[in-house]
């Protein structure tokens, strides 16, 4: 007859070989892990997670996976992206590390990578923003190239698209959108999905640090100097490597009013889910907003230091990716309330 401690001892080795397998105590925490807004993300995870899965730094890998997105040349994100109503390129950005230390630079030019030259304000200035023509001179010296100010293809016809009326009406869920006719004009890639002119990125390594980055072009035809989310810490990303990491995409102004990124951690702090957190910020927005809520979109996602991950949005539309292992970088589509 099979012993009372004989078999514990085989259920506690069965658990293990479960929890081996790929199921996860809720105590046990899953790292490393990177998870980035839109279906961008996905392409920005596998940088990322080349970095995270040779056991390198979180903030590393955030850098090189949202560079993957300015990238690309076309008329969403980067260089290539939708002007202001102008006609020039403006580029947002901002990065986090474990210890609070952080980098922005906005309203900046001809410059390809904003989430490096952030990372340089981060580590080699006192200061935590730098903009405009002195933005472009610090990445000047640092030996950031001048790139053309030409705009690209696609984002040359949607400019002048819009100057026949040259209206300024923000469509939600523009970023996903399939028609080719909206206000934005997003170019369909070569697998169907759709770009769009944010992307955050929060991650956590194998040593248990986490880091964020957010880069974006701002919203297409918007105001010569306006200013979005993305840049600002605490807004657009906001990084506690005691509790978690949380990064937004959206109307920039609404982010802004709630102190949103910030919020989301803080929610955290106090005992909610990532998934939670990111559902009460979007709710206070629409408490602020009214019946204009439905005219915007605004989604959050974070994770928190057991490698818990989660989203949410304002409406139907918005989704990241999630990436945690070599064949598990995969996108979900966010929870939303209206």
């Amino acid at each position: 007859m099979l012993e009372r401690r004989s078999f514990l001892k085989l259920g506690s080795l069965g658990l293990s070989a479960l929890t081996f397998s790929g199921f996860k105590s809720e105590t046990e925490t899953r790292k490393p892990i990177v998870i980035s807004t839109w279906n961008e993300g996905i392409a920005a995870n596998k940088a990322a997670w080349n970095i995270l899965r040779a056991g390198g730094r979180a903030l590393d890998a955030v850098e090189q996976g949202v560079m993957v997105t300015e990238s690309s040349l076309n008329c969403c994100v980067g260089l290539g992206a939708n002007p202001d109503r102008d006609g020039y390129v403006t580029l947002d950005s901002c990065i986090m590390d474990e210890h609070a230390n952080c980098g922005s630079v906005a309203f900046l030019e001809r410059i390809k990578h904003p989430v490096s030259v952030a990372r340089r304000v981060m580590e080699k200035t006192p200061h935590v923003m730098l903009v405009g023509s002195g933005a472009q001179q610090f990445a000047l010296a640092e030996g950031f190239p001048l790139e053309s100010a030409k705009l690209s293809e696609s984002a040359q016809k949607a400019y002048e698209n819009w100057l026949k009326k040259s209206e300024y009406k923000p469509v939600a869920n523009i970023e996903n959108s399939k028609n080719e006719s909206a206000f934005y004009a997003p170019k369909k890639l070569e697998n169907g999905d759709w770009n769009h002119d944010t992307i955050g990125m929060v991650a956590m390594d194998a040593n248990g640090n986490l880091s964020g980055s957010c880069t974006t072009s701002g919203m297409g035809f918007k105001m010569r100097g306006r200013l979005g989310d993305s840049p600002i810490i605490g807004a657009g990303l906001f990084v506690d490597n005691e509790i978690g990491a949380a990064t937004a995409t959206g109307q920039g102004e609404d982010v802004i009013r709630i102190c949103g990124s910030h919020l989301v951690v803080e929610l955290m702090r106090q005992g909610l889910s990532p998934e939670n957190a990111c559902k009460q910020a979007v709710e206070r927005i629409i408490k602020i907003k009214g019946a204009a809520a439905k005219d915007i979109q605004v989604g959050f996602i974070a994770i928190n230091k057991k490698g818990a991950y989660g989203g949410y949005c304002i409406q139907k539309g918005f989704n990241f990716a999630v990436c945690f292992a070599d064949d598990k970088n995969f996108l979900i589509d966010g929870k939303y309330l209206l």
